[in-house]
């Protein structure tokens, strides 16, 4: 039994009325339902994406808050030049595990990618051999 569903990103009768209803009642509500009517079936994607660009640009900001902002001074010379040189060492290692990152990264995509011509490259010897038998 196939189940129908009356509430779906379409065009159906029971979005417009709820969409022309939520204009009436609260345009913001309308405007919601004009949203999900036109990119509700994207919406799971672009959540997914969006949180995507958040942590990464979450993990920026955290490091870009000291950069170019000199640490006020504690007072003791010894413990702020430890403190430079263990945010200096950090600063190094960060940068060390992003290259490893788009090392990692361009692996991937290359793994990816051949996996992709071997899946095309038996598509393509299947579809010879069906060719092949249909044509004897």
């Amino acid at each position: 039994m196939t189940q129908s569903y009356a509430l779906r990103p379409a065009w159906t009768p029971l979005t417009i009325a709820l969409m022309v209803l939520g204009f009436v009642v609260f345009w913001p509500l309308g405007l919601a339902m004009l949203a999900y009517i036109l990119w509700g079936d994207r919406m799971h994607q672009m959540v997914h994406d969006a949180r995507g660009q958040f942590e990464s640009h979450r993990g920026e900001f955290a490091r870009g808050c000291g950069r170019g902002h000199r640490h006020r001074s504690t007072g003791n010379a010894a413990f702020d030049e430890y403190r430079d040189a263990e945010l200096k060492r950090l600063e190094e290692e960060r940068r060390r595990i992003d290259a490893m990152r788009a090392e990692f990264d361009a692996y991937m995509d290359d793994l990816r990618r051949a996996r992709d011509k071997e899946e095309f490259d038996h598509f393509m010897a299947e579809r010879e051999r069906r060719n092949g038998e249909a044509q004897s």
